[in-house]
């Protein structure tokens, strides 16, 4: 533990130790019992660089578990695809729902081992082992809806008369002005812009959970002026909406993911303790190391530091982003692509 009397330097360093020897939480990976259980029962297949194991809009009834290598799922319509590694899921939908139609192409990045678990191995599986399969499931539907809500923002902002529509249903709910929500809202990415976040922390403090504490997260994308001389300010703008759905993927309903201004990006979190608030900033740097793009962008790499800290209740925003600040500032002089939570 800490001491109160430490240093900001000695409390970084502290979190930043523990960083390191805590495993990163990813939504989509299993835990060692899953993995076991999921193992033993699955069907082992071996896969080759480049085989494609679903297509996009087939049909499907099994999930597929990760055991070694990596899989590169291709989304299309402008999306970037993803890389998922050893002891993660895909295709679980097909088990959940029956004959669901696949959302992404699956593809082998590397040679990979998977386990294929077939419908009715996944029904025995619930007779035998249901607590935990119960524990798996609520996590993947908590995954899958954050998923399709951000697809839906997507879907939004490529039309504009539906984007009108919807913001007006909405505005009538919230007794919003088209022009007040506009004025809080950044125009490339969809998230909060300053101006929300400020209207955000006065509402904070009449309707916050008392039982959480506030985290606050800095995000920064490492090296993007180089993105831009190299690559030109239209892919630095698709780099910046792909780093915005990451942040908008860490935040929970009650949370605030927002554009502070160029690649700097905020996440304000309610959070239980400071090991979920590492976990959301671990979210955030893996998904971005993991993003793959297509022309104009094809074989650009986007890395993110992330820097935060527990907000205290005596202070203000000004104190809260100045210590996330620091704590940005060191993993950027360790030269970026991680994260860093002091208390």
């Amino acid at each position: 533990m800490v001491s109160p009397g430490a240093s900001l330097a000695e409390t970084a360093a502290t979190g930043n130790a523990f960083a390191r020897t805590r495993p990163a939480f990813l939504p989509r990976q299993l835990s060692e019992q899953e993995l076991d259980l999921f193992v033993s029962s699955g069907e082992r297949r071996e896969v080759v660089p480049r085989e494609m194991i679903f297509r996009k809009g087939e049909l499907g009834r099994a999930m597929f578990v990760i055991e070694s290598g990596t899989i590169q799922l291709e989304f299309g319509d402008g999306m970037p695809d993803k890389l998922i590694g050893a002891r993660e899921f895909f295709g679980e939908l097909a088990l959940f729902i029956g004959n669901h139609a696949r959302v992404a192409n699956a593809v082998a990045a590397e040679a990979s081992v998977l386990r294929v678990i077939e419908h009715a191995a996944f029904e025995s599986l619930l007779q035998t082992q249901a607590p935990l399969l119960a524990q798996f499931m609520r996590r993947s539907f908590s995954y899958l809806v954050a998923s399709e809500q951000q697809l839906i923002q997507s879907l939004k902002r490529r039309n504009e008369d539906l984007l009108v529509t919807l913001d007006s249903l909405r505005q009538t709910q919230t007794q919003l002005s088209t022009a007040e929500r506009l004025v809080r809202t950044d125009e490339l990415t969809g998230l909060c812009n300053r101006r929300g976040l400020y209207h955000y922390l006065d509402e904070l403090r009449r309707s916050r959970d008392t039982t959480l504490h506030l985290g606050l997260l800095l995000v920064d994308i490492d090296h993007f002026k180089q993105i831009n001389d190299h690559y030109g300010h239209l892919t630095g703008d698709i780099a910046l909406r792909a780093v915005a759905r990451e942040v908008q993927q860490a935040a929970a309903a009650i949370d605030l993911p927002c554009r502070l201004g160029g690649d700097e990006f905020a996440l304000l979190v309610q959070v239980r303790d400071v090991e979920e608030l590492r976990d959301r900033a671990a979210q955030i740097t893996n998904g971005v190391r993991a993003l793959r793009f297509h022309a104009p962008a094809e074989g650009l790499l986007v890395s993110a530091s992330v820097g935060g800290s527990l907000c205290h209740e005596t202070a203000d925003w000004s104190a809260w982003y100045s210590d996330s600040d620091c704590a940005l500032y060191l993993v950027k002089g360790e030269g970026g692509d991680t994260y860093r939570v002091i208390t």
